[in-house]
Formats: C-alpha cells, sequence, structure tokens
C-alpha cells in the first residue's frame, strides 16, 4: 500500500541514544525527539505516557522497507491490540500500514480513523454477531477460528445483502520446532509444546472442509491463511519454520481442494532489540543480538520462495502483524517519586504502578528505567521500583539506580506498546494521560482519567439505597 504522507524523519543528536528519537540530550536529561520528558511531567502531571510520533513512523519503516526489499508484494498490518489510540492509528494510516483487529471496539477504532477496511483483518476465536456484521459490512476479511464460524458469517452477508472475505486461521504442525526450548513467558515447553496448547487455529482437515464448504457458497471470497507464532526470542530462524509451513499447507489446501490461498499472514510476535535489553536479567535476549527487521524478512522471504518452487505454487501475497515492535520503543512511562523507605531493602514509592505497565507485574526483569534528570550520573545503589497499590505492586525490583528522592521523575523505556491499552483500575487507581511529540510539540492524545469517569458505571440498587440513607443508619 502507497503511504499517504512520506514524512521526512531527522533523529536528533542525543548524548545517549536509547532509540531514533529516545535519549539524553545535551542537558543531561531525558529527551522525547525535541521535548525535555522533565517539563513534560512538570505540565502534564505523572502517572504520563509519552509516544514519540516520529520513533513509531521510523520502527513502522524499518519493518516496511525490509520486507519490500526482500519480498516486494508485502503488506504491514499493525497489531492495533498493542496500541490502541486513535491518535496511533491516524499514524499508522498515514504511514500505510493496514491492521489487525479483535472486537468490534478495535474495528471501530480503525474504521472511525479512516484506515481503509480492506487493509484490515479481523480476529478471534469466539467473534460475536455485532462484530462480523461490523466486518461484512465494512469489507474486512475475517479470519476463521471456528468450525461453525462459516454459517454464521454465511447468514450475516446474506441478511447484509454483501458478500464476505474469509481466511482461515491455522493450527499448524512446527514439528521442526519440536526441540526448540519457548520462551518463559508463554509457559513451559518447546515451542512446538507451546504452539500446540494455544486455543488458535483449523487442523489440516477443517481447514479443508472450511475451504470445501466456502466454495459452494456464492457471497464467500476466500482471501487467506492466517498464523501467529507470538515467539518474542532473538531467533528469526523460528519464524522462517512457520512461514515454510504455511506455503506446505497451501499445497496440502491445493491438492485437496483446488484452491491455492493468493495471500498468507504469517502473524506478529517479532522482537525488537535494544542495547540494554529493554529490562535487567532479560529472560528473552531482547537486546543488541536480537535479530534485525531486515533478517525477519531475509529468512522468511527465503523460506517462502524455496517452498513454493519446490511446490510448483505462485508467489502469494505476504502480510504480517507487528504490534509490539512497532509501538514498544516509540513511548516510554514517567512517574513521580514519593516515599522513600529505608528498611531491609530500599524502596522507592511512585505513582506510576503495575495497573499501567502491567507486564512488569509478570515479568520482574522488564523495562529499563532511568531517572529523568541528569539521566547519565552513577547509578550506584539497588532498589526495588513500586507503585502505590495495595499489592506488592513491583515495577522494577533490585534495580540499579542512581539517589532518588521526593519529586524525583523515573521513566520506564519501551512502554509503547501493550500499556496504555492493557491499564488497569485496580484500587479505583485513574488511568493516566498520554501525550504525543511531534518534534517540539507535545499534545494530549489520551485525557487524564477522573473520578467521574469510574463512578459514572457504578449503580446501586435502590433497596441499598434507601437503607444506607435512612434516618436509623
Amino acid at each position: 500500500m502507497t503511504s499517504l504522507m512520506e514524512i521526512p524523519l531527522n533523529p536528533p543528536s542525543y548524548e545517549t541514544r536509547y532509540g531514533a528519537f529516545i535519549g539524553i540530550g545535551s542537558n543531561g536529561n531525558l529527551w522525547v525527539d525535541g521535548c525535555d520528558v522533565a517539563d513534560l511531567a512538570r505540565q502534564f502531571g505523572t502517572p504520563l505516557f509519552v509516544i514519540s510520533e516520529n520513533e513509531l513512523r521510523h520502527t513502522y519503516r524499518q519493518f516496511r522497507d525490509a520486507f519490500r526489499r526482500h519480498y516486494e508484494n508485502s503488506e504491514i498490518l499493525f497489531a492495533n491490540k498493542s496500541n490502541n489510540g486513535l491518535a496511533i492509528r491516524h499514524i499508522m494510516n498515514h504511514e500505510g500500514a493496514g491492521g489487525d483487529c479483535f472486537g468490534a471496539q478495535e474495528m471501530y477504532i480503525a474504521l472511525l480513523a479512516g484506515t481503509n477496511a480492506k487493509t484490515l483483518v479481523l480476529n478471534g476465536s469466539n467473534k460475536q454477531t455485532d462484530e462480523l456484521e461490523m466486518a461484512i459490512a465494512n469489507g474486512l476479511c475475517i479470519n476463521i477460528d471456528a468450525m461453525d464460524e462459516l454459517d454464521r458469517i454465511a447468514d450475516v452477508a446474506e441478511r447484509l445483502g454483501k458478500p464476505a472475505d474469509i481466511g482461515i486461521r491455522l493450527a499448524l504442525d512446527l514439528d521442526p520446532l519440536a526441540d526448540v526450548p519457548g520462551v518463559a513467558m508463554h509457559g513451559p515447553g518447546t515451542m512446538k509444546e507451546q504452539s500446540d496448547s494455544t486455543k488458535w487455529g483449523m487442523t489440516r482437515e477443517q481447514t479443508v472442509e472450511l475451504v470445501k464448504r466456502a466454495q459452494t457458497m456464492d457471497n464467500m471470497n476466500l482471501k487467506e491463511t492466517h498464523f501467529h507464532l507470538s515467539r518474542m526470542s532473538n531467533k528469526a530462524e523460528p519464524f522462517a519454520v512457520m512461514a515454510r509451513e504455511m506455503i506446505a499447507w497451501s499445497g496440502y489446501i491445493r491438492d485437496h481442494t483446488g484452491w491455492i490461498p493468493p495471500c498468507i499472514d504469517i502473524g506478529g510476535g517479532w522482537t525488537f532489540g535494544k542495547w540494554y535489553g529493554t529490562g535487567p536479567n532479560s529472560q528473552i535476549d531482547d537486546d543488541k543480538s536480537a535479530p534485525t527487521p531486515d533478517d525477519y524478512a531475509r529468512l522468511c522471504a527465503e523460506a517462502i520462495r524455496g517452498e513454493t518452487e519446490r511446490l510448483g505454487l505462485p508467489l502469494p501475497k505476504l502480510r504480517l502483524e507487528p504490534g509490539r515492535a512497532l509501538s514498544g520503543p516509540s513511548g516510554i512511562a514517567v512517574g513521580t517519586v514519593g516515599a522513600v523507605k529505608e528498611a531491609a531493602k530500599t524502596w522507592v514509592n511512585m505513582d506510576l504502578s503495575t495497573n499501567h505497565l502491567s507486564w512488569a507485574a509478570i515479568l520482574d526483569w522488564y523495562y529499563h528505567a532511568v531517572p529523568v534528570t541528569d539521566t547519565a550520573r552513577p547509578a550506584d545503589r539497588t532498589v526495588d521500583l513500586v507503585g502505590p497499590l495495595c499489592n506488592s505492586d513491583e515495577l522494577g525490583p533490585h534495580r540499579k539506580m542512581p539517589a532518588l528522592a521526593r519529586g524525583d521523575f523515573v521513566a520506564f523505556l519501551d512502554a509503547g506498546g501493550y500499556c496504555e491499552s492493557s491499564a488497569a483500575r485496580y484500587n479505583a487507581q485513574l488511568l493516566p494521560a498520554t501525550v504525543l511529540v511531534t518534534g517540539d510539540r507535545a499534545e494530549v492524545i489520551t485525557e487524564r482519567e477522573q473520578l467521574r469517569d469510574v463512578m459514572s458505571r457504578f449503580k446501586v440498587p435502590s433497596h441499598l439505597m434507601a437503607e444506607s440513607f435512612s434516618s436509623g443508619a
């Protein structure tokens, strides 16, 4: 897809670089593009998410250009779930990205932003009727993930008087990954065992049955097959294994139905590497040794070309759905230090919490933390960075940090993905604001939540209210 607007990107000069548009500025503070993060925290308050528009564009273009270089007929579908802000979707539209949608709400946001529906796919294992209606009415491709879904789609399509574009999510065998260790955050076992244990996808026999039935329906347009490996390791080879097997399944489908999938969607799970490892003691080797977009593109392209040639198949269109790899590096989360408690260890309390950095609750090594002012000063003490919730609320245990005092700001890097979109309200904590930085301009793109936003969903039955406010209460 041709981009709507190719804005030139000119990264600033930084003393230390955490990303193309995030780093330590000449005054020693953390900067996002042309804005001092300390100034942003004072102006907009904390806890605060900060997104760099130009970093997001930069990471998208790295993937787009790498895959175009190695496989020209390719398309990037941004995984909207990783950051579903309306402004983020507009940026992706400008860059020419399609989108992966889960549920009616993600579809609605993408369509509201003016995304071309033909570049959107609807995924999900238990799609509701309103989702199918919205997808068919607007022309999205629906990736089937249940045997009764085809009939439900056909019923909606007939009722709306519209054809339906459909794909099929596969349950690949992945036998070459039977001895490849899986990533711990995805549970025990090898990569094959982890994949086999998920709820996703249709077997070869189910896929053939679905294709044969769809071929008899006038209002069904078979468009693609889909798979999502979702493995955030520092190895690109498993993605090539997955891409090769998708082509092998295309050959199987051809031999049993006559239909050859014109497009394969190889999903997401792509990693990004940082010299600081996106957190201490990283369990996924998400460091400078991680594969680049070019590594992924080259290996996947080689696998697809080799298998299509072996089976006598035409080269399909290639789609992929990066989310975290695009949105993650584009943002930071900023909190203000409160009480610093010295006891058996040093606890540095903050207004930021695991409500806002949900992965920190289960991955205690995740998110590299730095002070916002005088960022490069020596980290000469070990502290636990904690939030205000009534649980342990560990944002960063056993972190090396410089001396911190009440009122200081701390930033957690690479927090642009799966933070705002998965933020919670435990302890009735209000959701943070999000600011978009473009050069030296900063604008709110998500308003800070107010107490009325939380209270507006609550209702009290009349008999409880009467008892509470009776004269005898």
